[in-house]
């Protein structure tokens, strides 16, 4: 039986055979937040909210597949790890770069295949796989970074991810050292909190007979304007600053409203929440007109029994307001008439036009109604701010000039 050798997977390309096999590394997709990495190994179990998935349903499978869980209640993709995917799952070491910054940054580096690099620092590795993957099969990545632990663990990644044989990761601090390298790279990216002090190095480090790209990545405009001299003493041209930030745009669907109709849907809102009232509490909440008038009905029954000779037209109501000074909707004691057939008792003028006034039925207002829909984006209420300070400027050989530097110490070597 004819054995069929296992492909190597690397971050840097796709397996031919797109083919799950074992030792292989799996990015495991729940969602867009919820995303790992896991190596393919017979006998051992991922487990989840959905429930536990065997390592061994999944070899033999396409990347892409759609896997369900043993429960029945979800479902997780089975994606091929690429730089993108690793920059959201990767563990964290460092702040890293995510890919509106280093899309952006090869971009202006003018990153093809076959080209040689330089990155300081290493840090989580993030930017690394996404240069060698674009300098692959044939480019070079000489990394630098500083810390010891961060070196071996990232060493370790780039064994692991297929990418060892294209990247060179060095423990130095360039800063104080250099890069060690001259006349060997066609761009140079610096995530130091010094940049000002590699770019004398950077410079010797560039091919002397190409154009060159260098780009710095700093937090604080302190930073930018210290390496803006640095690099003006270099001899560095067009030299430009950007600010990289992310703005997701959301598409909603809103209502237009006439103000007919919200008027409308406002009184139906009344309606509904006036019949959602309980009967003891619509009973409680009198208003002040009924009580007033509740209160001289009384004060007119007991002036009339204490007096029974006196005409009810005389009896009064005395009240704490004066004339100018009543609100319309409190109840008024209209005198009776002097005919014989007139009645004895009192009439209140809101009863009298109660029962004068002809009630009309009104049409109970719409609750549905159909407004004319508007498309429109929206920013969500949460924005990912100020990452850092993209730089970039360019070394041109052809116009390179003695710089400040220079010129001052063969002036001073003069005198």
């Amino acid at each position: 039986m004819e054995v069929t050798k296992q492909e190597k997977q690397s971050f840097a390309r796709y397996k031919a055979n797109n083919t799950i096999e074992e030792g292989d590394l799996v990015v495991m997709y729940l969602s867009k937040e919820t995303m790992s990495i896991i190596r393919i190994k017979d006998g051992d179990y991922f487990n989840c909210k959905f429930g536990n998935y065997k390592h061994s349903d999944m070899i033999g499978l396409q990347y892409g597949t759609k896997l369900g869980s043993n429960t029945g209640r979800g479902f997780i993709y089975l994606l091929h790890p690429t730089p993108e995917l690793w920059t959201l799952v990767l563990p964290h070491r460092t702040q890293i770069l995510y890919i509106a910054d280093i899309s952006f940054v090869m971009n202006f580096l003018n990153l093809k295949p076959g080209m040689s690099m330089i990155e300081s620092g290493t840090g989580s590795g993030s930017f690394s796989h996404s240069i060698a993957r674009t300098l692959a099969p044939t480019g070079h990545l000489y990394t630098f970074e500083y810390h010891q632990e961060r070196v071996n663990a990232a060493k370790k990644e780039f064994e692991d991810h297929g990418l060892s044989d294209m990247v060179t990761l060095e423990c130095r601090d360039v800063c104080k050292n250099g890069f060690g390298l001259e006349n060997k790279v066609d761009a140079i990216f610096l995530d130091l909190p010094a940049p000002w002090d590699a770019v004398a190095s950077a410079k010797k480090a560039f091919k002397q007979d190409k154009i060159g790209k260098i780009c710095t990545f700093s937090p604080c405009i302190e930073q930018i304007s210290r390496t803006v001299t640095a690099l003006n003493d270099e001899g560095f041209v067009d030299i430009q600053m950007y600010e990289c930030l992310i703005r997701f745009n959301e598409i909603r669907v809103i209502p237009l409203w006439t103000i007919e109709q919200a008027m409308e849907k406002q009184r139906a809102v009344e309606l509904k929440r006036k019949k959602a009232t309980p009967r003891h509490m619509r009973e409680n909440n009198t208003t002040e007109e009924e009580t007033s008038a509740k209160k001289i009905k009384t004060e007119s029954a007991t002036a009339e029994e204490s007096n029974p000779g006196t005409p009810a037209s005389t009896a009064t109501t005395t009240t704490n307001n004066s004339d100018s000074e009543m609100d319309d909707g409190a109840a008024i004691v209209i005198p009776k008439s002097e005919t014989p057939s007139a009645a004895s008792t009192p009439v209140l003028a809101s009863e009298a036009k109660i029962e004068t006034s002809t009630p009309t039925a009104a049409a109970a207002p719409r609750e549905r109604i159909d407004p004319v829909n508007v498309v429109v984006t929206k920013l969500p209420v949460e924005q990912r701010g100020h990452t850092s300070y993209l730089m970039f400027a360019t070394f041109t050989p052809q116009t390179q000039h003695p710089s400040l530097t220079q010129l001052n110490a063969e002036a001073a070597k003069s005198e």
